[in-house]
């Protein structure tokens, strides 16, 4: 029997709240009240990850043998049949409490879907897979925006692109990881696109808190980025870590109108993926 710990670290739980703030973007971007609606997509949202998580294990097996003895799998704390069940169990969870939703929903459910298999298929061969996880998180956002009109207005779009941005940005340097040589600086244009974004859009009486925002991400993301490329020894798995618990201030730049609650949730669920990270590792 696997420990919950596997289970957790397997799964990269502590990422679950950048999961549940793209939700709560793509929601808030078409104007909703949250209901239990809401909470039903988040489980679905949660469900699907957890699957693309435990899959991306069963599928890195070999590399991890070879490269992360550490991980699972190759240390013995779970058989990979296991995991294979648990992650198709995990994604069939989450597409099913998407289909009590709108024909619209349903098919970008199954584009996410999608895009977590051959993710997880090919991203250790396909030099462009960086991509392809900027396309999950993509189609969960578009996905979320989706349910409360059954219709995806162009701002989610555009956010869910700016989001997409600064995954590949991060899933660039993710791939340095594993590598030697030195770190390339040209992904950093990616991790900057929410802010570049934010400044062209926002004019007239909301560019003040744009330009707070602005600065509030530029900080951590130049915090997160000194781990790596300015530091007397580089460590690419907390530059990593870091920028995956930013994406709540991504999807905080892109909804926010001024609302105290607003920024309490998404700064709470900035802070939880840095709690959260104190106990399973994001990566």
């Amino acid at each position: 029997m696997a420990t919950l710990r596997t289970l957790l670290i397997l799964g990269r739980v502590s990422n679950l709240p950048t999961v549940w703030s793209n939700c709560l973007a793509g929601w808030l971007l078409e104007g909703a009240g949250l209901d239990g609606s809401f909470a039903l997509l988040c489980l679905g949202a949660t469900g699907i990850y957890l699957g693309g998580m435990y899959l991306n294990d069963a599928f890195d097996a070999h590399f991890d043998q070879q490269h992360r003895p550490e991980r699972p799998v190759p240390s013995g704390a779970i058989r990979v049949e296991a995991v294979w069940g648990w992650g198709f169990a995990w994604l069939g969870l989450g597409l099913a409490c998407l289909c009590v939703f709108g024909k619209l929903t349903l098919i970008l459910g199954l584009l996410l879907a999608l895009s977590v298999l051959v993710y997880d298929a090919v991203h250790k061969i396909f030099a462009f897979s960086p991509v392809l996880m900027a396309a999950c998180r993509f189609f969960l956002v578009l996905t979320a925006a989706s349910i409360p009109s059954d219709a995806v207005s162009g701002l989610a779009v555009w956010t869910a692109l700016v989001l997409g941005c600064y995954i590949v940005g991060l899933s660039y340097i993710a791939k340095r990881e594993t590598g030697k040589g030195p770190l390339s600086y040209w992904p950093c244009v990616f991790l900057a696109a929410p802010v570049l974004l934010a400044l062209l859009e926002n004019s007239g009486p909301g560019r003040g808190r744009s330009i707070l925002l602005c600065a509030l991400q530029t900080f951590w993301i130049v915090r997160c980025l000194r781990f790596s490329m300015w530091a007397p020894q580089r460590n690419i798995g907390r530059t990593v870590a870091g920028l995956l618990a930013g994406i709540p201030l991504v999807d905080w730049l892109g909804v926010w109108q001024g609302e105290p609650l607003t920024a309490l949730v998404f700064g709470s669920l900035f802070g939880l993926a840095l709690l959260f990270q104190r106990f399973v590792p994001a990566t």
